[in-house]
């Protein structure tokens, strides 16, 4: 392991010295009164410092940060893009930061009409008639979409969706398709909601088999949807898409839309044009908010009219010049607490008004363009299985062969040595050894030229120096770890004993 991280940077209780202080107290202005026992933990050693040293220490650890304000970051299928301060100083107004969502509507008015207007925004750039902004992730809109579809199936189809004889709620329909390229959460979303995933395989090209397709929708009753990306994690446009959609809906199924993808479609097509009932928006990602290290996000659900009214709630409307907060008719309830992450989507607002409609359409645009000219950069080393005679969209999953035993795990962990983050790897899983990036709109031609020639150097190192990529990182805070290990006996927390 490499240790030099510690050597270079000491550890807050190693730099400590017993009665140094970092900050002076003001004189109390009330009765000393001595803090309850039961609150104190006198096991706790804490380090002693001066505020330079408390402030030096930080900002040493912050530039050891990876962070897409710093370097190139193109995680396949996770939209890491540059965020413009632009937004940030938006989110920042005290308008936005100070208002308090137990504060009457009629105090609220500047953030409910921000909501309302957004929500209006996303309707249009995907088609939709109502939109929620009640979701804190990708994931959790997915289950807001399989719960409006189950819900929907409960109250519309007939005998409730449930079997005759049965109470009402229990349900018949309960299958979901899934194909086999599809996000890791898809399947386990159906299952949260009560449904059971049914995996439909891609055929030679990486797109759904539609043979496999039509025999999974079986006339039995039992079907209550599917989930689909779009594009595909592949990074390919679904051709079959109209058909697939029409497929589903003839069978007595809904169709959910697995919106991760959209940094591809903003301002071309709109999903709901094509049929999808549900889909959910990830603003951390398409609509450049922040994004990463566990939140905050924003998974936004929009919904065609079949679904509308089961939304998640509350949602802004407008009346006359007023914006009030309301449940819709048929809400499958709330999601989270008050009204999302609000300053995350403060920022997704201000990044859709700067850019306009031209605007969105050109990042998406400039998104195809840079992954098709970084794929075309890589290909010799890095060529794609699927799609090979087609353009990509957003992003490209390519399939390695270095030789000499190199593995992907191998070619991103020596990324980071050169200063890249490591694009996905081993996603999608219908991809052998799967490297899978998306460069997006933000990235320069002379930045995916350099990342290009880095692959191409360690493609080089791998027949010549093969050992270096199975031992890097090298220059990291903490060498390769043993993932497997790591995964199985984790250390959740840095304990330290005073010698």
């Amino acid at each position: 392991m490499n240790n030099s991280f510690f050597q270079n940077t000491p550890l807050l209780f190693e730099e400590s010295v017993n009665g140094r202080c970092g900050v002076i107290l003001p004189k109390l202005d009330v009765e000393e009164a001595p803090l309850p026992k039961e609150f104190l933990r006198t096991e706790l050693i804490l380090p002693e410092l001066d505020e330079a040293s408390i402030v030096r220490h930080f900002t040493r650890l912050s530039h050891k940060n990876f962070s897409v304000d710093g370097q190139f970051y193109p995680l396949g299928s996770c939209t890491m893009k540059y965020n413009p301060k632009m937004n940030e100083e938006a989110a920042s107004q005290r308008g936005f930061s100070l208002a308090h969502p137990l504060n009457p509507d009629e105090h609220n008015q500047g953030s409910l009409e921000l909501l309302f207007k957004l929500q209006e925004s996303l309707n249009e750039i995907t088609g939709f008639d109502g939109c929620s902004l009640q979701c804190a992730a990708g994931a959790h809109g997915e289950l807001a979409g399989l719960l409006m579809i189950r819900s929907w199936h409960e109250h519309a189809a007939p005998n409730g969706g449930a079997v005759a004889g049965t109470a009402q709620g229990t349900l018949r329909r309960t299958r979901i398709l899934v194909p086999d390229s599809a996000h890791g959460t898809n399947p386990a979303t159906c299952s949260m909601a009560g449904f059971v995933a049914q995996a439909i395989p891609s055929d030679a090209h990486g797109a759904i088999d539609m043979t496999a397709l039509k025999e999974a929708v079986k006339d039995d009753g039992t079907l209550a949807g599917m989930m689909i990306t779009l594009p595909g994690t592949t990074g390919l446009f679904e051709k079959n898409i109209v058909e697939i959609i029409k497929i589903i809906h003839d069978a007595g199924g809904l169709v959910y839309g697995d919106g991760a993808n959209m940094n591809a479609l903003m301002g071309i097509v709109k999903p709901g044009a094509l049929g999808f009932d549900v889909m959910h928006l990830n603003l951390h990602k398409t609509f450049s908010t922040p994004h990463g290290g566990g939140g905050p996000g924003a998974g936004a659900v929009v919904a065609g009219k079949t679904l509308a009214d089961f939304l998640p709630g509350p949602v802004a409307v407008q009346n006359e010049n007023t914006y009030r907060l309301e449940q819709p008719a048929l809400s499958i309830g709330r999601l989270k607490v008050f009204n999302g992450n609000f300053a995350v989507l403060v920022r997704a607002y201000a990044y859709i008004r700067t850019l306009g409609a031209t605007g969105l359409k050109r990042a998406s645009e400039y998104a195809v363009l840079n992954a098709n000219y970084l794929r075309f950069l890589v290909k010799d080393h890095f060529p794609t299985p699927y799609g090979s005679d087609r353009p990509c969209m957003h992003e490209f999953s390519a399939s390695p062969d270095l030789g000499n035993g190199i593995h992907t795990i191998d070619i991103a962990k020596r990324l980071i040595d050169y200063g890249f983050h490591p694009p996905t790897v081993y996603f999608p899983l219908i991809v052998k050894e799967a490297f899978m990036a998306e460069p997006t709109e933000t990235e320069s031609k002379e930045t995916l030229e350099a990342f290009a020639a880095t692959l191409a150097d360690i493609a080089q190192e791998a027949k010549t120096q093969s050992e270096l990529l199975k031992e890097a990182p090298h220059v990291t805070p903490v060498g390769r770890l043993d993932d497997t290990a790591a995964a199985r006996n984790p250390v959740l927390r840095y304990t330290w004993q005073n010698s």
